[in-house]
């Protein structure tokens, strides 16, 4: 997400050119001018339909009066009709092309539009151009990370940290691109850092979930837990608490997080899976089946969705079932040595015992390397 930066109200930047009025007795510029002051004005209230409205009808009467034309793509962002915005602020700047703050307004609307290669491309010109403006640098750094490109993002901020250490929206950019990059020994103290003095919500749920991943499942337990006392209602938050809790074998905890995510959105697949395996787990299949045949719709590829549904099909007997997902599993995945278990049960049940004797030699074969492995590593 993108925090918000201080609301603009376009100043244009303009050549001393572009500022002299019409020459005397042109039709109609005097006119334009006062119906572009008194769109201002309107602007300046937060009449924004006035304002469009007042900013259009100067542009008809002077089609080329950049200021009616700037600020009329402000009051259009500002109205939510963003692709109308770009066209006139895009319409300004091929008349006034060092106009920053029309720039600073285009690269905004293409951020909001989800067009992430146009706000960069737009967000490096005003870069170049400010290379010491730290709003610009945040504003790139946060549209470098929604393209995934969070290691120039790292590189971008980090000369510009000295002296900003205690400016939310920096450390934030900051932190979420050193995680993202592998850098997470630099960017989780920050990240944490931020979530305690800030008391934000999101900077814990980024640090626990960095925890997480990294198998730190206590400090991911309680930099979650802190989120959710927090805000509760953030997307995702109450599924990877549950995550967390799962994986520290709290299942009572673990079911009420994932309980509390389908509450927010039925449709959570990872909530909807771990849940239906936790169920599963306990031999509660009337209430594991809803769940996994959800996520198994949600996700129809998802090995561990697949391989629950193997185990939940061998114990309701539906055995043919149940060796067609396993068999498909080891293909993909050679190694998965409990698929190549269940997979040899299954055979047996089925009647197939020389399938389920080879299936076992393959297992315990899978079994002998990995400990080799592990005893190498170690």
């Amino acid at each position: 997400m993108i925090y918000p930066v201080k609301a603009m109200r376009v100043v244009p930047i303009l050549c001393a050119g572009l500022m002299v009025q019409a020459a005397a007795g042109q039709t109609g510029a005097g006119d334009a001018e006062s119906v572009m002051r008194e769109g201002t004005l309107a602007q300046q209230h937060g009449d924004l339909k006035a304002a469009i409205a007042d900013f259009k009808k100067a542009l008809l009467l002077k089609p080329n009066l950049i200021e009616a034309r700037a600020n009329l793509g402000a009051a259009l962002a500002a109205a939510g009709q963003l692709d109308a915005a770009i066209e006139e602020d895009s319409h300004v700047l091929e008349l006034s092309p060092q106009n920053d703050a029309v720039r600073m307004n285009l690269a905004m609307a293409y951020y909001r539009t989800g067009n992430w290669n146009q706000a960069r491309i737009e967000f490096e010109r005003l870069h170049a151009a400010h290379p010491s403006d730290v709003n610009t640098a945040i504003l790139l750094g946060y549209t470098y990370n929604k393209l995934d490109r969070q290691g120039e993002a790292a590189a971008l901020l980090a000369p510009m940290e000295p002296g900003h250490e205690d400016d939310f929206q920096f450390e934030y950019v900051y932190a979420y691109a050193l995680i993202a990059s592998g850098k997470q020994d630099l960017g989780l103290p920050r990240m944490e850092k931020l979530a305690k003095v800030k008391n934000s919500a999101e900077a814990w749920l980024l640090a626990g979930s960095a925890r997480f991943y990294r198998g730190e499942m206590q400090i991911a337990r309680a930099d979650l837990d802190a989120a959710v006392e927090l805000n509760p209602k953030l997307p995702g938050l109450y599924t990877m608490a549950g995550q967390a809790r799962y994986a520290m074998r709290d299942m009572p905890a673990a079911a009420s997080a994932f309980q509390a995510a389908l509450r927010a959105d039925p449709m959570d697949f990872v909530a909807n899976r771990d849940l239906g395996a936790m169920r599963l787990k306990e031999g509660d299949t009337a209430n594991a089946r809803p769940l996994l045949e959800l996520a198994l719709q949600l996700q129809p590829r998802d090995p561990l969705t697949r391989f629950e549904m193997a185990k939940l099909d061998d114990q309701a007997g539906k055995y043919s079932e149940a060796a067609t997902i396993l068999e498909d599993l080891v293909k993909t995945d050679p190694n998965w040595l409990d698929a190549h278990w269940l997979l040899a049960a299954v055979y047996f049940e089925m009647n197939r015992p020389e399938d389920g004797k080879r299936e076992r030699a393959i297992a315990h074969s899978v079994e002998l390397k990995q400990k080799a492995a592990t005893t190498e590593k170690n």
